[in-house]
């Protein structure tokens, strides 16, 4: 194999560069994220039985579902937030590695079987069932610089113009306006009144559907028609009701004798919003908040961008005094270590070149591993696509470890051709006897890397998938640079390599320094090895000794699932006793904030009374705070990571604040069951 690749380089190149294509274009498709995704894929139920508690929403919507999900294919838990909103929640969780899409298919078919045991009011406004991963990917909020527009306001206008466009975004899983409701005509009822007269609410809510209706007219000259018929007119009748002083007048009952009830006779007749259930701002500015989640499979960060860029377009019509803020974006911190992986990939590429030219000392052979290594490490993206792979921290730092590796391949091929040349043999005659003698160990010290990392790939459980993307990217890697080195090495090697002549100069001075250095620290080493592997007694001490300081030195050191980071971000949870009002809450939600404000580290509060991220439901005893921290480089370097600290423990500075503040994971609960709020 090496002897033909010499005889035609442009075979060997043509394979590299390939090789390089197609991983680079693999490369650019693959999606972005911080870590490999480990946890279940989930698909969302969601229904609303409108005015219902949340025991009754348990009993009349969620059982009935449940027991037609329960045992769904490929699903493993579910669980269930019913709510004192009217609302419910079944989020299903399948087995991991699962089709998304598959998944959601499944559910349907069971929620299709589930629909007519469910209340009529259910039914009337809908189930859906949608794919979605369960962590927000970015908060954008709407305000008014001069306080001309209120939250209701605010509200309506985010779910008229922006939630339906943000939700056209090929990867948003779902839109979720806090805080927003629809505009409607709001009907409070005298209770006396009704008494007095005998009315009942059912009897006001039939009225109210029987007399305001769309009703066709019909056409007037259609078909069949009388011959000589000219025109054809479309009858257009009176639309819904739509003004207070319409709905007012609409007649409820009327007597024997003619004498009408009207709603304006029995309540109060006003326009507001559908649902009161959030009180929302930003920064201690009324606002309204848009958060968008992640559809599984896709690009956080490219996400990210098109969402900004869809809002900058939009943000051109919005009325004078209105603004937008991306006040969490979860996808910085996946940028900012990406980046630092990159930074830190390109400092070992150039260490390793360093490193390889100090020893070889010739930069002819330096340049052959050195164009090895950008061949090996693109090539493993090739892979990524058909293995389900994503750009993560431990993918990179698999590479980041891979360059130690890969290069070590075309070093053996390189120092073979150069001891031939020594011995008075051409280049191309060099590297043909020298491939012939080291393609053998090329190709078992490949096989003996591969199964090393291999079974680290095979480990079950979340750390096994974890760690999986590490292990083979490492793998694949030096798969790779092992066909570099009986293809493009050989070939180089023949067209490069040339009898090296002893450098002068300072450049020699330094090598003759560093060539007698290393000289003597070999026959030190050799001079301990032979102290050590004289008998077989001080061989095993020396063992021994060393496992038992490795040991001892790990019980020292922090264990834990994944490293703690600065993710840029916090939550923070209020939770009231059972009942309390929501401006109970939104009180103990302001002496939050004011004590957050103190951080200078703090540059969005957005603040959500009414709302709990870890029950995902409404709840008038529930608020959330998102804050977010300022980027890394306009911190003190020393205070990073003090400095969450600090704002995570700001709680304890007010006993009666009973609120709990979450360092955002990397990875969501995996917990199951059944919630009532």
């Amino acid at each position: 194999m090496g002897s033909f690749f010499v005889r035609r380089p442009i075979v060997a190149m043509v394979i590299a560069i390939v090789t390089v294509i197609v991983g680079t274009i693999s490369l650019l498709s693959l999606p972005m994220e911080q870590y490999p995704n480990i946890t279940p894929p989930v698909v969302e139920v969601r229904a609303t039985y409108t005015g219902a508690n949340a025991v009754s929403v348990e009993q009349s919507v969620a059982t009935p579902l449940e027991q037609q999900i329960n045992g769904v294919d490929n699903m493993i838990y579910m669980k269930s937030t019913n709510a004192n909103d009217g609302t419910m929640v079944v989020q299903i969780s399948f087995e991991v590695g699962t089709d998304p899409d598959m998944n959601t298919v499944f559910a349907q078919n069971r929620v299709a079987a589930a629909t007519a045991k469910l209340p009529e009011e259910v039914k009337r406004l809908g189930v859906t069932t949608e794919k979605s991963m369960p962590n927000i990917l970015l908060l954008i909020t709407l305000c008014s610089d001069d306080g001309r527009y209120d939250q209701d306001f605010l509200g309506n206008y985010a779910l008229i113009n922006i939630k339906d466009v943000l939700a056209r975004i090929p990867g948003i899983g779902r839109v979720n306006v806090l805080g927003a409701s629809d505009y409607s005509m709001r009907i409070w009822i005298k209770p006396d009144r009704l008494a007095q007269l005998g009315i009942t609410v059912p009897e006001i809510v039939e009225a109210i559907r029987a007399q305001s209706v769309i009703v066709p007219g019909g056409k007037l000259g259609g078909e069949p028609a009388p011959p000589g018929t000219e025109f054809t007119y479309t009858v257009r009748l009176p639309e819904r009701l739509q003004s207070e002083r319409e709905f007012g007048e609409i007649v409820v009952r009327t007597s024997e004798g003619g004498a009408q009830v009207k709603i304006k006779d029995i309540a109060r007749v006003e326009l507001g919003v559908e649902k009161y259930t959030t009180f929302t701002r930003l920064n201690d500015q009324q606002c309204t908040i848009i958060a968008l989640y992640q559809a599984p499979g896709s690009n956080a960060v490219e996400l990210v961008e098109k969402a900004t860029q869809t809002m900058q377009e939009l943000a051109g019509a919005f009325p004078s005094g209105m603004r937008y803020d991306v006040s969490l974006d979860t996808s910085k911190p996946i940028v900012a270590g990406i980046k630092e992986i990159v930074e830190t990939l390109f400092i070992a590429l150039a260490l390793v070149i360093f490193v390889v030219f100090i020893f070889i000392q010739d930069w002819r052979a330096t340049l052959i591993p050195t164009i090895a290594i950008p061949v090996s490490l693109v090539g493993a993206f090739m892979l990524f696509p058909l293995l389900g792979f994503t750009i993560n921290v431990l993918s990179l730092l698999g590479l980041v470890l891979a360059i130690g590796i890969v290069v070590d391949d075309a070093i053996v091929v390189v120092e073979a051709v150069q001891v031939n040349i020594e011995k008075g043999m051409a280049p191309k005659e060099a590297t043909i006897k020298a491939m012939s003698e080291v393609t053998a160990p090329v190709i078992a010290t490949t096989l003996v890397l591969i199964a090393v990392f291999i079974p680290v790939a095979g480990m079950a459980g979340i750390t096994g998938r974890l760690y999986q993307q590490f292990a083979i990217t490492v793998a694949v890697s030096v798969a790779f640079s092992s066909v570099n080195a009986l293809t493009l090495s050989p070939a180089l090697c023949a067209l490069l390599l040339k009898k090296p002549k002893p450098y002068k100069g300072p450049l020699g001075f330094f090598f003759k320094l560093f060539n007698r250095g290393f000289d003597r620290s070999t026959d030190g080493y050799m001079t301990f090895s032979r102290v050590i592997t004289r008998r077989i007694v001080r061989g095993l001490v020396f063992i021994v000794t060393v496992f038992a300081a490795t040991g001892l030195v790990g019980k020292f050191l922090p264990g834990g699932f994944m490293p703690e980071e600065d993710m840029g971000y916090l939550y923070v949870n209020i939770q009231l006793p059972e009942a309390a009002s929501m401006q109970r809450s939104d009180a103990v939600a302001r002496k939050v904030e004011a004590i957050i404000k103190k951080y200078k580290e703090i540059e969005y509060i957005t603040t959500a009374t009414g709302y709990s991220l870890l029950s995902n439901a409404m709840s008038t005893n529930a608020g959330f705070l998102f804050l977010s921290l300022v980027d890394w480089g306009q911190r003190e370097k020393p205070s990073r990571m003090s400095s969450i600290c600090s704002i995570a423990t700001f709680s304890r500075k007010s006993t009666r604040l009973r609120c709990l503040p979450l360092v955002r994971q990397p990875f969501p609960d995996l917990a199951a069951g059944r919630d009532s709020l």
